[in-house]
């Protein structure tokens, strides 16, 4: 196709929408990328996001709402046995880091948007867990010990040990949260 000065070797404008359009659509993605990164690392280091990566119980305390939580693990019987991670995430390697990576979003989710209680409540989803690991834990023992509810479902460790792990939390009803 030729210029209006019929000059082949000079670009028409059907040939010059393409190639100015195509890296503006680049830098704008490079840019809002840049930017998804640079907030991503400010929160992640502002909210002490590497922390979360360990196995130190203080960390459960970055949040006010888990403050209490922490208080009654040190005067609970565990205290000197398990930290948060040995009760609160499955023991195989996989299940610990989807848990983790679960948890870690929706934490981040409600405390960015307000949505939770203080202090903070177990969800259904990792009351499972934490069974599991009681469970898991203490195996040699517990399946002759659990007695089956009306319905003949396992009854929760919790439900009779609500004091073991969190000490000044044993008038939580685990069996019907609220």
């Amino acid at each position: 196709m030729r210029s209006a000065t019929g000059d082949p070797s000079e670009p028409t404008p059907s040939t010059n929408v393409g190639k100015k359009r195509f890296p503006r659509i680049a830098m704008l993605f490079c840019v809002a990328l840049g930017l998804l990164a640079g907030i991503g690392t400010f929160t992640f280091g502002y909210g002490k996001g590497a922390s979360y990566l360990s196995n130190n119980p203080e960390t459960c305390v970055n949040c006010h709402v888990m403050q209490s939580h922490f208080d009654s693990w040190q005067q609970s019987s565990h205290h000197h046995v398990a930290v948060c991670n040995d009760c609160h995430l499955p023991h195989d390697k996989i299940g610990k880091w989807i848990v983790k990576g679960d948890n870690g979003f929706f934490h981040s989710l409600a405390f960015t948007m307000g949505g939770y209680s203080d202090p903070i409540e177990i969800k259904p989803r990792n009351r499972r867990v934490t069974q599991s690991t009681c469970v898991d834990c203490h195996r040699d023992f517990v399946h002759a010990l659990l007695p089956a509810t009306p319905q003949g479902d396992m009854q929760n460790c919790v439900h009779c040990h609500a004091d073991v792990g969190h000490a000044a939390h044993g008038k939580v009803d685990w069996m019907h949260p609220r």
